[in-house]
């Protein structure tokens, strides 16, 4: 059986035949590409790549320039007016609240015979800690472990006030449980104030780290795009010289010139900079950390061997199945602590000025565990009055040795801040003008740049 053929024309009685759809439109993407593509086969549309591409590249390399080298200059900045100076009073509300606690037991034994001199010490400690506290805590973001630390001094401070006055009041009246007082005092200072002092400094430390670690990196993205932008424009000086035989672009030599100063500047001002940062370091917070740290392990020592005489024998520690005077046994720790904090600070030490202080100090604790030895003896002896004497005497006594101890740490910690200072501004300083610099050199360089391409340019109008 066989079918009639299909006819493709439209059946009687219908419409015309509708016009095929339209191409779909191109992109306004594909078709800068085409017009680009089409602009490169010809000499100016060359050069017009050429030009748009060596501004891109030296404005790049003059932008990141300038962020980099400004974050690195905010953070050498830190390092020298802000996190240093933070760690520094970190240490020193250490100092003063150790100090003070030594100052209120070296008053307790004195008894009735508490000079003028004595409470006063005691008091400028506490307000010297709790002034330091209040600037802490205003350099200390919320809910930080730094304001946490903070917070909770404040709050342990007036509590351990009030223990010492107590144990003042009592001691006067002649009445044993001063002592208990006392020893109370300093078992809130010793167990809760001075490791929430301690964790202070150490999350200050860690700040003056984090702040060291973002100023001395090399600017590694400034430098590449400083090397690819001047590579570039020596290949259009070349492809310039080839195609017109003529030796220099003006414009094209500027913007080398621009480009060759930033990059150099870049990198010397860095090197010069990272050096003087990373000296600071190694010839001052190295140095200022042992040395807070001796300090810290005296004054512990002092407090320790005052308390001794306070408790009398009442305080013991088991160590290794022996038992020992508990605050005894605390001191020999301390003064171990700050025999190799000394030599430490002699092995930093960058010369016989910054030296000297350590060394005096060394032989004055060599004085003071020899009188130590002797006042400990008369003690165990069931001299008391000998031993006293020996511990908080006007002469010959421990007092002038820890005193002595002292202001030779205090003397070679105001060297040290001052080596430190020196060397972070130095390499602050090598950084100025560096990121506004970089700027408006890359401007200055792609202007030249495009000047330059512009010129070569008019020569087909």
């Amino acid at each position: 059986m066989t079918h009639p053929p299909i006819s493709s024309a439209a059946p009687p009685g219908a419409g015309p035949a509708l016009p095929a759809p339209p191409p779909p439109r191109r992109t306004a993407f594909a078709e800068g590409v085409d017009r680009l593509r089409t602009a490169a086969t010809t000499e100016p549309g060359r050069l017009r790549l050429i030009g748009a591409v060596l501004a891109l590249l030296i404005v790049a390399f003059g932008a990141v320039t300038a962020w980099q080298m400004t974050a690195r200059a905010t953070a050498a900045d830190d390092v020298l007016h802000h996190s240093q100076p933070l760690s520094s009073d970190a240490a020193e509300i250490y100092r003063s609240l150790a100090d003070a606690n030594t100052a209120a037991s070296s008053a307790f034994l004195a008894g009735g015979q508490e000079t003028d001199a004595s409470r006063e010490l005691y008091e400028s400690d506490i307000r010297n800690a709790a002034a330091l506290l209040v600037t802490a805590a205003s350099n200390a973001e919320p809910g930080s472990p730094a304001d946490q630390a903070v917070t909770k001094l404040n709050t342990l401070l007036p509590e351990y006030k009030g223990l010492v006055e107590r144990a003042r009041v009592y001691n006067r009246q002649g009445y044993p449980v001063g002592g208990a007082y006392l020893r109370y005092a300093n078992d809130k200072m010793q167990q809760d104030m001075l490791p929430t002092a301690q964790d202070l400094y150490e999350t200050e430390n860690t700040r003056l780290s984090s702040d060291y670690a973002d100023a001395t990196p090399y600017p590694w993205a400034a430098m590449a795009l400083g090397v690819v932008a001047l590579a570039a424009l020596a290949w259009a000086q070349l492809r310039h010289y080839r195609r017109t035989n003529r030796l220099l672009n003006h414009g094209l030599v500027a913007a080398s010139g621009a480009t060759v100063v930033t990059l150099l500047w870049l990198v010397v001002g860095h090197t010069v900079a990272r050096s003087g940062l990373e000296g600071s370091y190694e010839h001052g917070v190295r140095s200022l950390t042992v040395l807070h740290d001796a300090r810290i392990a005296s004054l512990k020592a002092r407090g320790n061997e005052n308390l001794s005489l306070v408790s009398r024998g009442a305080e013991t520690i088991e160590v290794d199945g022996k038992s020992y005077d508990t605050y005894y046994y605390h001191f020999d720790q301390e003064m171990a602590a700050l025999g190799n904090g000394l030599a430490q600070a002699a092995k930093l030490a960058d010369g016989p000025a910054d030296s000297k202080p350590v060394v005096a100090a060394e032989g004055n604790m060599k004085v003071w565990k020899q009188r130590h030895s002797a006042a400990r003896q008369a003690d165990e002896n069931g001299d008391y009055q000998t031993a006293l004497d020996e511990v908080i005497g006007t002469k010959d006594a421990t007092a002038e040795c820890f005193k002595s101890v002292d202001d030779n740490l205090n003397t070679a910690l105001t060297l040290e801040k001052h080596e430190f200072q020196q060397r972070a501004t130095d390499g602050r300083d090598a950084m100025t003008g560096l990121p506004i610099g970089a700027a408006m050199l890359g401007v200055a360089a792609a202007s030249g740049a495009l000047f330059g391409i512009g010129r070569r340019l008019s020569e087909y109008r």
